[in-house]
């Protein structure tokens, strides 16, 4: 019997992670793309891009058409800041701030779907095992 790649498997999960977020997130107009960005400008008003992508490792115009939309949507609005006129400080909206709660549902709801199967001690294993492959992919 051949080995299973783990590579193979986190890639799978991961699809079907984000297919089922899509879902779940399509009536409140955000990609399940977005949902990362918004819950760190939820968490710290005023972030600014370069701050964004730096806490979610994602590329610069990865980033840029994120808040491009969530601002479309009105999730997000951009302030120009006061020290660097060039960049802007990220805030949530108030509907941001009203959805909030429904995120965290989503993603709880999301979360338990992943680890139905799982018995507690082995949810833990897994989480220990997954944040020590990341610590060297994390750099």
């Amino acid at each position: 019997m051949q080995k299973e790649s783990i590579g193979r498997l986190i890639s799978l999960i991961n699809r079907h992670h984000q297919k089922y977020l899509t879902k779940a997130l399509e009536p409140y107009q955000i990609g399940s793309g977005q949902y990362a960005f918004l819950k760190v400008i939820l968490r710290n008003p005023g972030i600014n891009q370069d701050q964004l992508t730096y806490e979610l490792k994602f590329d610069k115009a990865t980033t840029a058409r994120s808040v491009k939309k969530l601002e479309e949507v009105g999730y997000i609005e951009r302030i120009v800041d006061e020290k660097d006129r060039r960049a802007f400080k990220l805030y949530p909206t108030r509907k941001a701030k009203a959805f909030e709660p429904t995120l965290q549902d989503v993603l709880g709801q999301s979360n338990e779907k992943l680890i139905q199967y799982l018995q507690p001690e082995e949810e833990e294993q897994l989480v220990r095992l997954l944040q020590k492959i990341n610590i060297d992919h994390g750099k």
